[in-house]
């Protein structure tokens, strides 16, 4: 699939992990007759124990060349299994992030969707449209971020898998919502993706951006969603991880707090994605 670069101005052809599998599941009846079992939680554990083990190391140099992942942003050290190597740190200078107050970063390495709050609003991710009450579960109180934004930040497998809190703040509320996991690639147009998934909902005050709600939701194979426990945070700090797999954060924003970039906006508005950075400006304060 192709998403907007913004460091080329052009656009890059994104490899999907497991893609062969991913239509096999989803194209024929016997496919979908195994999905139930591939998308439960014992299946999700198995595969993270499986990931966990020493033997899957030998997975990582295919994995490396395939998606053509950078290794000198990263720690400079030995990975003892394939989980340990996808939940690995970049180098603090690798991913910089904006010292300027104003403006408002990627929270992620993904690839970004904008959208508009509206009482009629079906954000439509992954072929089928959602309502941001739908994503918090109907348990927040989502009418004060009426024509406010929301921000889709899509993580493919290899992306790196920690994310930040976009401003510095305080954590206001958090909870988790269970649900089968499920998966995030475009190939599950046919399928309710985030319903079915796995998510945490944080409710968060910022010194720059009034209260933000943050959605982590789980996809096919990751058997968590692991968030450090803080009361008080700085920006760009670490919020948390996933485990293997791809993955989704969601961002809410009240209107008239910032404004996203231009180039957000204009792929957004044809149903492009855009790569971008943890860290990386790509709004600013109104």
């Amino acid at each position: 699939m192709k998403v907007y670069d913004r460091v080329s101005r052009d656009y890059i052809d994104v490899p999907q992990y497991g893609q062969g599998k991913l239509e096999f599941l989803y194209g024929n009846i016997m496919g979908r007759v195994l999905l139930k079992i591939v998308i439960s939680p014992a299946t999700s554990r198995l595969y993270g124990w499986l990931k966990r083990r020493r033997s899957s190391a030998k997975d990582i140099p295919p994995f490396i060349s395939e998606y053509n992942i950078n290794m000198d942003d990263f720690e400079d050290r030995e990975y003892v299994s394939f989980a340990d190597f996808f939940t690995r740190r970049v180098r603090p200078d690798a991913r910089p992030v904006d010292p300027d107050k104003n403006a408002f970063i990627s929270p992620a390495d993904s690839k970004v969707l904008l959208y508009r709050i509206t009482d009629d609003l079906r954000m439509n991710i992954k072929g089928r449209d959602y309502s941001v009450d739908e994503l918090v579960g109907g348990k927040t109180d989502v009418s004060s971020y009426h024509n406010g934004l929301a921000l889709v930040f899509r993580l493919s497998m290899d992306d790196y898998h920690r994310y930040c809190f976009v401003d510095r703040g305080r954590l206001l509320s958090s909870y988790s919502i269970k649900g089968k996991l499920h998966t995030v690639s475009s190939l599950s147009k046919d399928y309710k993706i985030y319903k079915e998934n796995s998510r945490v909902v944080t409710l968060y005050s910022t010194d720059n951006f009034s209260e933000i709600i943050q959605i982590e939701v789980g996809a096919l194979l990751v058997g968590k969603i692991v968030n450090r426990e803080v009361d008080a945070f700085a920006k760009g700090e670490e919020k948390g991880y996933f485990e293997p797999g791809g993955s989704t954060v969601i961002i809410l924003v009240r209107d008239g707090i910032i404004s996203i970039d231009d180039d957000i906006i204009e792929q957004s508005s044809i149903g492009i994605e855009t790569k971008v950075l943890y860290g990386e400006k790509i709004g600013t304060a109104l």
